[in-house]
């Protein structure tokens, strides 16, 4: 009876962005075509379901009073958060939604414009930044490309050491209300297989963090890690009990 040989699985990195090809084949006394397993080249999606950008310091906003064109400005989201438009206080912007902002301001211009109409739309980003840490080979702050996953972060930060433990990934994102989230993804040999069904688009500041062993309380090691182990600019956006700062 002939032996059956194995084919090599290779995983390969590239600009970032991972792909994987694996192909196995058996022989046998009556020979079987090869099977090719791969896993999509962009393992995540949008959809409707996914939530509406919520505006940064840093980022640039259009402001059109179709009422008052001379009003009109084109503003920066400041370091505290707050835009500044003409005869109203300076506002709050940050962590508001565009629909959001709108109403804020309609509401804001009422006494000084008898039927304010308005519309907001972004024009420009701050830099989008992520920390990626643990068990990967460069743990830091990474520029965040567009649309990038949880695998594709530890992809920049130069891919998994052998001690990871990549089917209990941690995720860090601010949600809003004044709390942060914490969630667990799974970047196992499996799940990358499968295209990573669980994988969703980072958000600007989160931290991405793989473990070397299993960790049974999740909350409370993220509040130690992110006390003790976060950059201070990324420290900021999170307090000690896994909130956010305002």
């Amino acid at each position: 009876m002939a032996r059956s040989g194995i084919a090599i699985v290779a995983v390969l990195f590239a600009a970032g962005f991972a792909g994987c090809a694996a192909t196995a084949h058996s022989q046998t006394t009556a020979p079987e075509p090869a099977v090719v397993v791969s896993a999509p080249a962009s393992p995540m999606g949008y959809s409707d379901a996914a939530p509406a950008y919520r505006f940064y310091p840093g980022d640039e906003i259009e402001v059109t009073v179709f009422s008052a064109p001379e009003l009109n400005r084109t503003v920066t989201v400041a370091p505290d958060g707050r835009i500044s438009m003409p005869l109203l206080a300076p506002m709050r912007a940050a962590d508001l939604t565009a629909a959001e902002l709108r109403e804020a301001l309609v509401s804001a211009y009422a006494p000084h414009l008898r039927m304010p109409e308005l519309d907001v739309a972004a024009r420009d980003f701050a830099s989008r930044q992520v920390f990626v840490g643990g068990e990967v080979a460069r743990p830091g702050i990474y520029d965040m490309p567009a649309g990038i996953d949880a695998f594709q972060a530890v992809t920049l930060a130069g891919g998994f050491l052998t001690s990871a433990r990549r089917s209990e990934v941690l995720v860090l994102s601010r949600a809003p209300g004044g709390e942060s989230d914490v969630r667990e993804v799974n970047l196992s040999g499996h799940a990358l297989r499968a295209g990573f069904p669980g994988a969703t688009p980072l958000s600007r500041y989160d931290v991405v963090y793989v473990p070397r062993s299993h960790i049974s309380h999740v909350g409370l090691f993220m509040q130690q890690y992110v006390r003790d182990a976060l950059p201070v600019n990324f420290s900021l956006f999170y307090d000690v009990n896994g909130g956010n700062r305002q």
